[in-house]
């Protein structure tokens, strides 16, 4: 029997044992998909896929405001490598390294891995301040069909112990895949590895055609300690209430790899430990992200809600850590 899977959420100083039950009125229930979060100056942004990127802001992680898209007007040298591409900008990330933040996100055509990822740059994410403006920088990697072997998506950066930026993406194809960047945050040192994937690497297929059956994506890496964890999303989003999101983790000492489960087994192999993924609330909850403010651990992803038809909603609650593993509060 499933056990009903409530999330703990501190917000202040009080205990939420149900986020959603508190997002029932004005604009506190957001829809979202491929959520990531930061926090400025007391304000918490999300950004999510959307035309040239969604935005929204919270001074409680409760009530949200919808912001500006970022991408505004949509960078014209995205066609160049997508030619379909007309703004629906898919999972992006955001990261402040040296007092600028970095705003990285995907341009794709769906089910293909005609793919690019870029990148954009802000001194702030205020949008009411005057130093407010996005500065995009163009293409950082990308992929095409009969040449790779990977999809360039669904891009996540994340510091290593001694402050050099690596970045981590990937959907079907052969996985996810890692790459160092150089010291302007954009430029790729050598080629992607793959560091996690669903099926034998025998079996991938290595013409870009077709995606497959290697259901794996959403790549989020996220250092503690000693300890480098990668977490994944398993299995298929984007189908409402046929949605069977998984999100999976696994760690490794070193940002490169091997990262492997809870019971050892290598995420190469199609190891990781479930961490959530069907709910009596959600058909699925996946493509996450995970940050420590307020002295505290968030969980933030998309679910699809079972209440609302399948819709695609903002899943955020407080993790915690134990025996060296990440648990969800319940």
């Amino acid at each position: 029997m499933k056990k009903r899977f409530l999330c703990s959420l501190l917000v202040g100083l009080t205990l939420t044992t149900n986020v959603v039950a508190q997002q029932r009125s004005g604009f506190a229930d957001p829809g979202v998909h491929d959520p990531v979060m930061a926090k400025e100056d007391g304000t918490y942004y999300v950004f999510s896929t959307g035309m040239g990127i969604s935005l929204m802001s919270s001074t409680d992680l409760k009530e949200w405001r919808k912001e500006k898209s970022p991408l505004d007007p949509i960078p014209g040298w995205t066609t160049d490598y997508v030619p379909s591409y007309r703004g629906h900008t898919w999972a992006p990330d955001i990261i402040k390294v040296g007092g600028r933040w970095y705003l990285y996100y995907s341009c794709s055509a769906f089910g293909k891995n005609t793919s690019v990822i870029g990148v954009a740059v802000n001194a702030t994410l205020d949008p009411a301040s005057p130093d407010y403006k996005w500065t995009d920088l163009g293409a950082v990697v990308s992929s095409q069909p009969g040449v790779n072997n990977w999809n360039a998506i669904d891009p996540n950066v994340v510091l290593d112990e001694d402050g050099h930026p690596w970045m981590t993406f990937g959907s079907f194809w052969d996985g996810i895949q890692l790459v160092p960047l150089a010291d302007d945050m954009k430029t790729t040192v050598g080629e992607p590895v793959t560091i996690a994937r669903r099926r034998p690497a025998h079996t991938v297929t290595h013409e870009g055609e077709p995606a497959g059956d290697n259901a794996i994506e959403a790549p989020f890496i996220v250092r503690r300690g000693k300890w480098y964890y990668l977490f994944v999303s398993y299995d298929y989003c984007c189908r409402g209430l046929g949605s069977n999101y998984k999100t999976a983790v696994g760690r490794s000492r070193s940002v490169q790899g091997p990262y492997v489960g809870k019971d050892g087994r290598p995420m190469l192999e199609g190891g990781g430990e479930i961490l959530i993924g069907e709910t009596p609330e959600y058909s699925g909850v996946g493509h996450c992200a995970v940050y420590r403010m307020d002295g505290r651990w968030y969980f933030v992803a998309h679910g699809y809600d079972k209440r609302k038809r399948g819709a695609s909603k903002l899943f955020l609650c407080e993790l915690k850590w134990k025996k060296g593993w990440p648990v969800l509060v319940k």
